[in-house]
């Protein structure tokens, strides 16, 4: 199913008519409108020279979390760590930012250029334990196919 939406990713990237900002947006709102367990989609991006992560485009509802510190949350552990995270249960994590109190799951997959980690693509799930390596490959192929265009 996740696969399927492989071409329609590479169309929207490939839309040259759009910036980027706005190709990254509608990405977001792709995957969140056609994967049931997708209830928020975003990109985080290192800040500059900075050791946080900013937040870019995103599908879903609004978060206070626009800043996130290297090594603080999910996102921010991604960011030093520069490995998937799959989070099959956020209660049991630790080391948490709460965006909502809906949320029971996240997956955090990094964003390379050039070898570098420039960000990441971040999804919570309103549903328990609903990520698998399919979705894990699924948003690697996503970052591989958006470091084409930054």
């Amino acid at each position: 199913m996740l696969t399927s939406l492989e071409p329609e990713v590479l169309k929207i990237l490939d839309d040259k008519s759009q910036s980027v900002e706005a190709r990254l947006g509608e990405i977001c709102e792709l995957l969140r409108s056609h994967v049931n367990y997708y209830d928020w989609v975003g990109f985080y991006f290192r800040n500059g020279d900075k050791e946080e992560l900013k937040l870019g485009p995103y599908a879903g509802a609004p978060t206070d979390h626009t800043i996130i510190p290297f090594g603080k949350g999910i996102c921010g552990q991604v960011a030093l760590s520069n490995q998937n995270f799959v989070v099959p249960d956020v209660a049991a994590q630790d080391n948490y930012i709460a965006c909502s109190i809906t949320v029971k799951a996240e997956i955090v997959v990094p964003l390379f250029v050039n070898g570098e980690n420039v960000g990441q693509i971040d999804i919570d799930s309103n549903t328990p334990d609903p990520f698998t390596e399919a979705d894990e490959r699924f948003l690697e192929f996503v970052n591989r196919e958006v470091a084409k265009i930054l």
